[in-house]
């Protein structure tokens, strides 16, 4: 059984989903073990989220100002990175007791549907434990001041969204099908309007 809850900022900023696996017939937390430690379990669900993110950042920032909160050294994360109780990673392990014990996925936008994106989170770490896909070491140090790990436009996002055939069979490839055509429409309306920036620069300036 899969539990996530996600606590939603101000407009602008972001959405944090705090996610934990328990069993469905003991009811334990399957990210620690009984001395305590972290499980298996535990670091395939943020290795499938390390690889898979980044595909379905489509679902947490969905709309062309989604992204201009995605730039370096800023609040929001850009990495695809790990940490305990560090806030530049996007997937942080707050210190808790191994009861408690939960990855916070920090890359949602608070223009984010909360039930897409929590679907979105939760099919990523499923994916890494089903496929036991092996997480990165976490880091220690500000992640935040590095290369942009994330898709930087709405498009560009929805081209890898699609491509992910993985996180496509747990959403419904009808369902991944018609969200990115959705999205492909609105940025087709998008590129229909002229903004103030385009005629001050572009007219006076080019």
């Amino acid at each position: 059984t899969f539990m996530a809850k996600p606590i939603q900022g101000q407009p602008g900023s972001a959405m944090h989903i705090h996610q934990s696996v328990v069993d469905k017939k003991t009811g334990k937390n399957i990210f620690s073990a009984e001395d305590g430690s972290e499980t298996d379990a535990f670091f395939h669900f943020i290795g499938g989220m390390q690889k898979h993110v980044p595909n379905a950042l489509v679902m947490f920032a969905p709309y062309v100002n989604s992204y201009r909160r995605l730039t370096q050294q800023a609040s929001a994360p850009v990495n695809n990175k790990w940490g305990y109780d560090n806030r530049t990673t996007a997937f942080r392990v707050p210190r808790s007791d191994p009861a408690a014990r939960r990855v916070e996925n920090r890359i949602p936008s608070s223009d984010a549907n909360p039930y897409l994106a929590l679907a979105a989170s939760l099919a990523c770490g499923l994916i890494g434990m089903t496929r036991k896909v092996k997480a990165e070491p976490p880091v220690l140090t500000t992640a935040n001041a590095d290369e942009i790990d994330l898709p930087r436009s709405l498009l560009e996002a929805v081209d890898l969204f699609e491509g992910d055939e993985e996180l496509a069979a747990i959403l419904g490839k009808s369902f991944a099908a018609t969200y990115a055509a959705i999205k492909r429409a609105e940025f087709e309306t998008f590129m229909e309007v002229i903004s103030p920036w385009e005629r001050e620069y572009l007219l006076l300036n080019v």
